[in-house]
């Protein structure tokens, strides 16, 4: 072996050494928020996830899981080693990437001499290691994510690629094509970004094969483009929609046993390659063999799939969509469930429908039958949009909410031009329709610069903090640590108030990017082709997503790490950088030296900077707050409880806690965002682990696809009062068509009411705890509500089939994150037990704007005995916003309890509340807020009044430094912080009137001029009283 490759070897491992140390080392030892901890749930069991599936993620994740040897608690922690495993052999593969291209940029002859290895491998060096350390792939890293193991494929299969242009030409080179075949379809069971490295990877090929025109690149690239949809629309869908086919026409016209239709067809696909395989290999056609070979391979890897219907068939607890043949498989795979958007042709927001077209039908199989029947013929499902407001590459297309029609108009500054349409009730009306120029007006500000550049110069440039950006000055920016051109942008950077202090920003002085940049263009000069190579890597995996994702404002939470494949191929040029500079230092210098002084120089200035901004916020090796706020939902439930959750937050890690730990496995987790879709009702009604059936009346008929997926309330002046649900489920029961109408779009179905009742047994519910002792004088006999809208959805509809069915047996419960709309008009009767709120037959006085009552002894031993905080309470764990907002959450309850525990005069209970919730997250580790203000007045009311005066003051001292950075902000800018400024002087108005009630005379004084001169400030700034 000669130097160079000895080196090379050598330094490829010691980055990937550095890379999987700093992962592991700083990877989160548990389940993490957002999608972890259903992947790691899935992953543990081999359950089936969201669609579109990740089975070779979830396999891999089982292997890696063993080595956790029976211990569930550190089964999260080996899948996220598997992301840092991951990771580092994508820097491994970045690493040799770098150097195989500057090779052929600085290498004259062979063998490389020193100078020439030093200044390739210092390139590498710097590129590999700024990639380890930038923002987006660190956080992706140290977490049980798909993103970490998509990123490998892409750099396996491009290093794969330059591997073989290498070898092209010589015996056996085409072994490469196959391989890099192969894992393009292993990647298809993990992710489908890896795909768009097809194109940099069909220009190797044009440009070691061809000679290049720009007919040709052109050609080539359009080709590649080509390729990439067959694989995305032919190959993965099609193989399965045939399979589908087969299935429904073997079954259906033979009457053959189920799956019959699937076996026939994939062994006449199998038998087909191999005929082919053969007769091009006999009559030598190499291109053609190739083809079919990597064709082969291709379906081989894509074959992981296979798992998800194996498991589905097995009825595992997790089992979204069911895909337990290929009918479904198809549907899982197509993501039906999330809804389709335009790309090239399609609506605007405010497009009126003018008809309505069938869908796609749905099928199910009917074990009776003995064959797949059609359960929802999707009859008038499809929207047909008026001509007039469609338009080609629609980028404002969604009115799926108000929120999204404010925010195109926001960001496009939407004037529109007034259109002329017949409404439903064939009368006119205007329609402002956007024209085109503001359509691309929304692409660049909001799609391209704010969903993508701004994420790109997070990791290139620096991070303001990891709050979710809005479009403020204040929240989730770029920044540089230049302060004048950070000035010029957003506004003063200096003296900023502590609570906008974060370890999150971190300041790159734009290092990273110039560095970059220096190799872009170097590489331009020196190797057009290569540099086209990256730079189509680098349009493909971010430009191309942006446009394909066609994302509407604002999206749930920051989409960085869907571009990390572009940032990587950035990273590229980094490293190309150092290179540039070695070459531009060796005419002073010599090479040697100038290789040495721009690889240490470079080192110093890119990934050691960026390492020592990043370390803290990408830190979560002692963060368990994921777990236990997991932990504490389910604990806030009485035993064999249903528990009614929302989002992605309050329910995914609470998956994993019974999946993967076996916490309370007693408790039903039932998710109203997946409660509308039949086969999750049906799971619902089957029992999983330690928790019985959910309790529902109707049947498979009565709640199936295209049945009742929208019930209207109509308030029918003959009914009086309210309606008993179980009277209203026996008309369901027995004379569906009762509640059904004829309408301008088909038959309907309703309710003649929106007042609803349920009857209470009073000695059940208190023999049974439902209600305590000390709440039996409240207790009603009859619940008696309201639903305040004019429709329900199914989710909802099934809540209410429950409440008439469940007869107070079970315990009841909505997370208190799930959101108001979810409690259906509930409030009144829902009792606060910590992260979740209890139905109760109980009628208590609840203070102004607050939800839920509070039994201050159910409540107390919650939050003071049984949670646990996962070390939010320690300054050095960093709590990044999702923590954050958890720690809100635990500051509301807390004051609450400390509140009625004031209230019933129970003040040393009511100070060591106050006392758990500040050590629970102090000051240090997450700023004070006004949340902390029932708090601090709690502390007044129970003779504490040192501790709530220090809290006050410490309140006053935060929000007047919050307006002071408020108020240097020039001109009209300031507007945009109108409701933090409002917000804080009703923060300093509470602190003076705390301080006020309690004879803290000079306190309130204080509080009083401060009040008075910011206000002074807020009306000489916005001109409003």
């Amino acid at each position: 072996m000669n130097l160079y490759k000895l080196v090379n070897n050598i330094a490829g491992w010691v980055v990937f050494s550095i890379a999987l140390a700093t992962y592991l080392l700083t990877a989160e030892p548990t389940a993490s928020f957002w999608d972890c901890g259903e992947y790691i749930a899935t992953a543990f069991k081999l359950q089936v996830g969201h669609p579109p599936g990740a089975p070779l993620f979830q396999m891999l994740g089982r292997f890696f899981s063993l080595f956790a040897f029976g211990n569930t608690a550190g089964v999260a922690f080996m899948i996220n080693a598997m992301s840092a495993v991951s990771s580092a052999f994508t820097i491994l593969f970045l690493f040799w990437s770098i150097t195989h291209l500057v090779r052929k940029l600085v290498a004259t002859d062979i063998p490389v001499d020193k100078g020439e290895i030093i200044a390739i491998t210092g390139s590498g060096l710097v590129g590999a290691l700024a990639y380890t350390f930038s923002d987006s792939f660190w956080f992706s890293a140290v977490e049980g994510e798909v993103y970490a193991m998509s990123s490998f494929f892409t750099a396996f299969v491009f290093w794969a690629m330059l591997k073989w242009e290498d070898a092209a030409g010589k015996p056996h080179s085409i072994r490469w094509i196959i391989l890099i075949a192969y894992m393009i379809g292993l990647s298809i069971g993990v992710h489908l970004l890896n795909l768009l490295a097809i194109p940099a990877i069909t220009l190797i090929f044009y440009f070691r094969n061809y000679k290049p025109t720009a007919r040709g690149i052109i050609v080539a690239m359009a080709g590649s483009v080509v390729l990439i949809g067959l694989i995305m629309n032919l190959i993965v869908p099609w193989v399965v929609k045939l399979a589908g086919l087969s299935e429904l026409f073997f079954v259906n016209s033979f009457g053959l046993p189920f799956n019959t239709g699937t076996v026939i067809y994939f062994m006449l696909i199998t038998g087909l390659l191999v005929w082919g395989l053969m007769v091009t290999r006999r009559k030598q056609k190499v291109l053609w063999n190739t083809v079919l070979l990597s064709l082969t391979f291709i379906l081989i890897g894509y074959s992981s799939f296979f798992m998800l219907v194996i498991r589905s068939n097995a009825n595992t607890p997790i089992n979204e969509n069911e895909p337990s043949n290929a009918i479904s498989l198809l549907s899982y795979l197509n993501r039906e469930q999330y809804g389709d958007w335009p790309i090239l042709q399609g609506p605007y927001y405010n497009a009126p429908v003018i008809d309505r077209e069938d869908g796609n039908p749905v099928y199910r199989r009917n074990d009776e039958a003995g064959k797949y029947v059609v359960i929802d013929p999707k009859k008038d499902m499809e929207p047909v949009y008026d001509p007039e407001f469609t338009t080609i590459f629609p980028r404002m297309w969604s009115g799926l909410e108000p929120s999204h029609e404010t925010y195109y108009k926001k960001w496009a500054e939407v004037k529109g031009v007034p259109v002329t349409v017949t409404d439903q009730n064939g009368k006119p009306e205007t329609i402002y329709k956007p024209t085109f120029r503001e359509n691309l007006r929304f692409f660049f500000n909001y799609q391209l610069q704010f969903m993508y550049m701004r994420y790109f110069m997070w990791n290139f440039a620096g991070r303001q903090n990891d709050n979710q950006g809005f479009g403020n000055d204040i929240d989730g920016n770029w920044i540089s640590g230049i302060r004048w051109l950070d000035e010029m942008r957003l506004g003063p950077q200096d003296n900023l108030p502590e609570s906008m202090s974060s370890k999150a920003n971190n300041k790159f002085y734009l290092l990273p990017l110039l560095l970059g940049l220096l190799g872009l263009i170097w590489h331009i000069n020196r190797n057009y082709r290569d540099a086209l190579v990256v730079a189509l890597l680098f349009i493909m995996t971010g430009i191309a997503i942006v446009v394909y994702l066609n994302q509407y404002a604002y999206q749930p939470r920051e989409r960085d790490y869907a571009y990390a494949a572009s940032f990587y191929a950035f990273a590229i040029w980094i490293g190309i950088g150092v290179a540039a500079m070695a070459m531009l230092l060796k005419k002073f210098l010599g090479l040697r030296v100038s290789a040495l002084v721009a690889t240490f120089a470079c080192l110093l200035a890119v990934p050691v900077i960026m390492a020592a901004e990043g370390w803290d916020d990408h830190d979560r090796s002692d963060r368990y707050t994921a777990r236990e706020m997991a932990r504490n939902y389910l604990e806030s439930c009485e035993k064999n409880a249903i528990l009614f959750t929302m989002g992605d937050n309050d329910t995914f890690p609470l998956w994993y806690a019974q999946d993967v730990e076996g916490i309370r496995t007693d408790i039903r987790v039932v998710n109203l965002s997946l409660l509308s879709a039949d086969w999750y009702i049906s799971q619902m009604k089957r029992k999983v682990y330690d928790s019985e059936p959910v309790p529902f009346s109707l049947s498979y008929d009565e709640y199936k696809s295209g049945t009742r997926e929208v019930v209207y309330l109509s308030d029918d002046k003959r009914i009086k009062g309210a309606v008993d649900l179980k009277e209203l489920f026996d008309v369901i029961h027995s004379d569906p068509k009762a509640l059904q109408v004829n309408s301008s779009i088909g038959i309907v179905d309703y309710i003649p009411t929106s007042h609803f009742s349920i009857q209470v047994d009073s000695a059940l519910v208190v023999s049974n705890g439902t209600v305590p002792p000390d709440d039996a004088a409240y207790l009603v006999d009859t619940l008696s509500w309201k639903i305040d809208k004019g429709l329900i959805t199914k989710s909802q509809l099934m809540i209410l089939d429950l409440l008439a069915h469940n007869n107070w047996e079970r315990p009841v419960y909505f997370s208190t994150t799930a959101g108001e709309t979810s409690y259906l008009g509930l409030n009144e009767y829902l009792r606060l037990e910590g992260m979740a709120f209890r139905l109760v037959p109980v009628k208590k006085p609840v203070s102004e704007n607050a939800i839920g009552q509070i039994n201050s002894g159910i409540l107390y031993k919650r939050l003071m005995e049984t949670f646990r905080f996962g070390n939010m309470e320690k300054p050095e764990v960093y709590l990044d916003e999702t923590n954050r907002r958890m720690v809100t959450n635990l500051r509301t309850n807390f004051g609450r309890l400390a509140m009625q525990l004031a209230e019933e005069g129970k003040y040393k209970d009511a100070i060591a509340v106050c006392d758990r919730c500040v050590e629970m997250a102090p000051d240090k580790a997450y700023r004070f807020d006004f949340f902390m203000l029932p708090v601090a007045e709690t502390y007044y009311r129970a003779g504490a009044k040192d501790k709530g005066a220090r809290m006050l003051e410490r309140l006053l001292t935060l929000y007047t430094q919050d307006l002071n950075h408020y108020f240097r902000f020039p001109g009209e800018r300031i507007n945009q912080f109108d409701y933090e400024m409002q917000q804080a002087l009703s923060v300093i108005n509470h602190i003076r009137q705390i301080a006020l009630t309690n004879n803290n005379s000079s306190l309130k004084d204080k509080a009083e001029t401060e009040l008075k001169k910011q206000y002074d400030k807020y009306v000489q700034a916005t001109g409003k009283m």
